[in-house]
């Protein structure tokens, strides 16, 4: 049966996605400086709901303030007072009046929280992250009782959010944050029930969806962004991912959204991290793939029958069709292209053949210094400032509605960072 980009997908739950098309999680840092979701985070979700998704996934709404992914996160880590639920509701309103769903990613910084937060994160053990610069602290391992604690929070965001009016949750657990960090057993060195074992090390994630689960009931999605792999020697491979997704179909999630990377191996952004990329036991296709994780999900497809969400490097309409064709994703999620172009997905549905890849003029260095490309550590750096050009694409569209194409990178580096310690500056005390 040839499925297209506009069939609508049901989920185990009994919701239906109105198409195959997903605005992925993206961070905006657009919150007040205590987290609190504000008229500009109103203005980008509503052009991205007239934008045609079937989903719009939230950027990471985290559940402790004092680990954020970056200034500017929605924060919700206790019951909500009036004024939040209010600002909640609004932007789930401005998000779904389209008649598209809206998910909140709910997640934890975990070791990954920068030093301005937190200069000692709770992680799973106390394993710096193996990046140089001391942009991040000296992690300290959680005790038993605090990770018991974030399970409730998890379920109490979800909740919230349920009430607010988002239409599903999505609990991450990649890239290197908390949950993503407890199934890697090179930063996780626990030697309790929630080390050792990969039956051990994903207890925290299972938990976190069995808690959820009792919170929100039967018939609210539940998703779970997963890495394929880590991609370090030693870290979370495919093999433990797939066995992983299979305890997640057994623990009633919805969607698996297929990624992969940390902050030292960035794969989720197609980048190179600071040491070599340990290759997966996955057979690549036969031809050239322009989405970074389509093989990992074709792979995990034969195993699980749970919907696959997959992510990252989608351009093309007819790649988009092949994945969905192939069995290789049942969602397209669509990330960068939608920081200038909001209604991609309406594009896409009516012929457009190709999406814009605008990383592919943006450089932080002039061409003069494209010697320095050669050194990895300039390399990985260079990688990560382009995509501050694209949050402040965000920025733009929240304040005005309007992108700037033709914006510099360095320009909008010193924007962000300017930004940032604006609203750390702003931060309520405890």
């Amino acid at each position: 049966m040839t499925i297209s980009l506009a069939d609508p997908l049901s989920l185990p739950c009994g919701a239906t996605l109105p198409n195959r098309i997903a605005k992925a999680a993206m961070t905006e840092g657009m919150a007040t400086p205590d987290g609190v979701p504000t008229e500009e985070l109103d203005r980008l979700y509503g052009l991205w709901s007239d934008g045609g998704a079937g989903m719009l996934l939230s950027g990471n709404i985290q559940i402790d303030r004092d680990h954020l992914e970056r200034p500017g996160n929605v924060v919700i880590d206790r019951e909500p007072d009036e004024a939040m639920m209010a600002a909640l509701t609004r932007l789930a309103q401005a998000a779904t009046r389209n008649g598209n769903h809206f998910w909140a990613q709910i997640s934890h910084g975990g070791r990954q929280t920068q030093s301005n937060v937190n200069k000692h994160p709770k992680a799973p053990s106390a394993v710096k992250l193996g990046l140089p610069g001391g942009q991040f602290g000296e992690p300290v391992a959680l005790t038993v009782e605090e990770i018991e604690e974030l399970v409730d929070r998890f379920a109490l965001a979800a909740k919230t959010c349920q009430d607010a009016g988002f239409t599903g949750a999505q609990i991450h657990a990649a890239h290197g944050y908390l949950l993503s960090s407890f199934l890697s057993p090179r930063s996780n060195l626990r030697t309790d029930k929630y080390g050792g074992s990969l039956e051990n090390r994903a207890r925290f994630l299972l938990s976190v969806i069995a808690k959820t689960r009792a919170a929100v009931g039967p018939d609210f999605p539940i998703s779970v962004k997963l890495n394929s792999a880590d991609f370090q020697k030693g870290g979370f491979n495919f093999e433990d991912s797939l066995q992983v997704v299979q305890w997640l179909e057994t623990a009633s999630v919805d969607l698996v959204e297929i990624s992969g990377g940390t902050y030292e191996q960035p794969a989720l952004m197609g980048a190179d991290g600071m040491e070599e990329k340990e290759e997966q036991n996955v057979a690549p296709s036969t031809k050239a793939r322009e989405a970074y994780f389509v093989d990992f999900a074709k792979a995990m497809q034969d195993a699980v029958k749970v919907p696959l969400m997959v992510t990252g490097g989608f351009r093309t309409r007819a790649a988009m069709e092949a994945a969905l064709a192939s069995g290789s994703a049942d969602l397209i999620g669509l990330g960068r292209p939608m920081c200038v172009m909001t209604d991609a997905p309406k594009q896409l549905l009516e012929g457009l053949d190709n999406l814009p890849r605008y990383e592919d003029k943006l450089s932080l260095l002039p061409g003069w210094l494209d010697f320095l490309m050669r050194f990895q550590m300039v390399k990985a750096v260079a990688s990560f400032a382009v995509i501050y050009w694209f949050y402040e694409q965000l920025e733009n569209l929240g304040q005005s509605g309007m992108t700037d194409p033709n914006l510099g990178v360095f320009t909008a580096f010193r924007a962000v960072e300017a930004r940032n310690k604006r609203i750390l500056a702003a931060r309520s005390p405890r």
